[in-house]
């Protein structure tokens, strides 16, 4: 697992984990946002019209309403990544990559605005009557080469099947297995249920509801969203309410380290403007999904005469799903203060590291020296070998680094119980052993951060039921969501003829992760969610011009039905 993981890594630093990823991203977003002038801001009331349906036709083509559309795209992006995600992000980078996330959530809806709008026009119907979108139905269509001599080449297909293929893969790394390895590891934390248990009942329920198609799963997500969004809500306020005092600086401290990066606090060993940016943007894109082309394909199954109509619906997204609720579960983290103490826990060997030495991070020097190794600045010496351990202590124990912290006060335990023998270790790695764990103190990250974060408040330790409940509503329904896009994804390279066994494979693996490592499931949601990526952001860019145009057009329409309204104070 440990070799599988640092393999995956590498593929990621190249491009999820990469500068160029996260300016490409960035960058197509604010192109966007200047060359439609700030829609994102402008057509924001509109957008709230059209969702309650005062923009609606009789005739309308499409399976879905627009508030079952925006209702199905938020369960897909409304899930680990504001609960996890965040918590990932300042665990990386701290405060000032949250202030990254909402940097990329304000360009992303633009970015959403545009890759909704070009989806929904060209839309198609599938062989058993259902709508059938996505970008890659745009890329076909219109981004194929014309020659002078009237030949074509027909890039926009290969464009198409490669951003397909993509979105299959991303629905397993990005919906199906980080949400039910959350959903099993907090359950677990919190109700001591089996990750296996966990895993084989929800795997059950989500085959009940995926095989009924869009619909089904649009009724039910139009009613999951709106209960799981006040539950979380509630927790997040009483968190945030009970630690004030700490409102001001945990505001603070996300604006004052944008530039600076953030300093050593605690058992946080510091963190580079570089790496807050570049986390924060990335867990920003996991969290909104904006850009990469997965809410197209819900959208694509509105009813809606307009595309631009169906884009604005869309806009809404990442305000909801980052902007509110990101910003929510931050401030939760940063005003508890949780995201820099050492909280006992159950290691993960793919978070822990074995140095041939002893460090301290009470020491400047020392501390310095394991923020630059942790950062992949300079290097130092792993351990390689075995420890004696009796009665669960490491005798003579090297310094321990789990989840970027020195942890402390490290037990050994074998089915749970004290541990006598030997522990092997292989340049730093732990060499698994059947039964043994190894517990202590450390920092926290993913969804534990958040959970322990929500026990500090007036509810207690009953705040980490909320996030329970919250985390099995958001995560679940994200799954739910992004089965259907890899569902339209088959049905655009094999027809309705696969779609039956994807949802099989879909399901099965969905139960396999309740119980996989937390760590290489991150690793692999990264690199699908860029390979789903670029394409489409590459496509969008392409009709730039197309974009305009539309939504030119269609505020012609606009207001004639709402009559009122300046036409030079929409026009571009």
């Amino acid at each position: 697992m440990n070799k599988l993981n640092d393999f995956l890594s590498v593929i990621d630093s190249f491009i999820g984990g990469s500068q160029w990823f996260v300016f490409l991203l960035l960058g197509t977003g604010l192109f966007f946002t200047l060359y439609l002038k700030f829609p994102q801001f402008r057509y924001l009331r509109h957008s709230f019209r059209i969702v309650l349906g005062k923009f609606d036709k009789d005739g309308d083509v499409g399976d879905t309403s627009h508030f079952q559309a925006l209702t199905t795209a938020l369960s897909g992006t409304v899930g680990t990544g504001n609960i996890a995600g965040v918590a990932l992000a300042i665990h990386l980078g701290g405060p000032a990559a949250l202030f990254w996330m909402l940097i990329t959530a304000a360009v992303g809806m633009t970015t959403k605005f545009v890759e909704v709008t070009l989806s929904h026009k060209y839309r198609e119907q599938a062989e058993d009557g259902s709508i059938a979108g996505g970008p890659m139905y745009y890329m076909k269509n219109r981004l194929n080469i014309r020659l002078k001599n009237k030949k074509i080449i027909h890039t926009g297909k290969v464009l198409g099947a490669v951003f397909a293929v993509a979105t299959i893969f991303s629905s397993f790394g990005t919906g199906n297995l980080p949400q039910i390895n959350s959903i099993a590891n907090s359950l677990f934390e919190t109700f001591g249920l089996n990750h296996i248990l966990t895993g084989a009942v929800l795997a059950v329920l989500l085959a009940m509801i995926i095989l009924g198609g869009i619909k089904r799963i649009a009724k039910v997500t139009s009613r999951l969203v709106p209960v799981m969004a006040i539950i979380y809500f509630v927790g997040a306020i009483a968190v945030i309410a009970c630690n004030y005092q700490n409102i001001i600086p945990s505001l603070y401290a996300i604006v004052s380290d944008i530039f600076t990066g953030t300093a050593a606090a605690g058992g946080f060993l510091g963190g580079s403007v570089a790496f807050a940016f570049n986390r924060g943007v990335n867990r920003g894109l996991f969290s909104n999904e904006a850009g990469q082309g997965s809410a197209p394909i819900a959208h694509a199954a509105a009813r809606a005469h307009e595309p631009v109509s169906e884009g604005l619906v869309a806009l809404l997204e990442p305000f909801i799903d980052t902007i509110i609720i990101c910003t929510l579960t931050g401030l939760v983290i940063l005003s508890s203060g949780v995201w820099k103490e050492k909280v006992h826990n159950q290691f993960q060997s793919t978070d822990l590291i074995v140095l041939d030495g002893k460090y301290s991070d009470s020491d400047p020097a020392e501390r310095e020296q394991l923020y630059n190794f942790l950062s992949g600045e300079t290097g130092l010496n792993l351990y390689s070998g075995n420890l004696q351990v009796i009665n669960g202590e490491i005798q003579d124990q090297p310094s321990i680094i789990h989840a970027r912290s020195l942890a402390e006060n490290v037990k050994v335990l074998m089915n749970n119980q004290p541990y006598s023998g030997t522990v092997s270790f292989s340049s730093g790695r732990l060499v698994s052993q059947a039964g043994l764990t190894i517990t202590g103190e450390s920092l926290l990250h993913s969804a534990p951060l958040t959970t322990v974060a929500f026990t500090r408040s007036w509810f207690g330790d009953y705040g980490k039921y909320i996030v329970s409940i919250g985390l099995l509503l958001f995560a679940f329904s994200t799954a739910i969501s992004w089965s259907y896009y890899g569902d339209r994804a088959v049905t655009y390279l094999f027809g309705m003829r696969g779609v039956f066994y994807y949802r099989i494979i879909y399901v099965i693996g969905f139960f396999l992760a309740s119980f996989t490592d937390t760590t290489i499931i991150w690793t692999l949601s990264g690199i699908t969610i860029a390979l789903m990526t670029i394409p489409n952001l590459i496509g969008i860019l392409t009709l730039s011009k197309e974009m305009k145009s539309e939504v030119t057009l269609f505020f012609d329409e606009y207001l004639q039905k709402f009559p009122g309204k300046k036409r030079d104070q929409l026009k571009f």
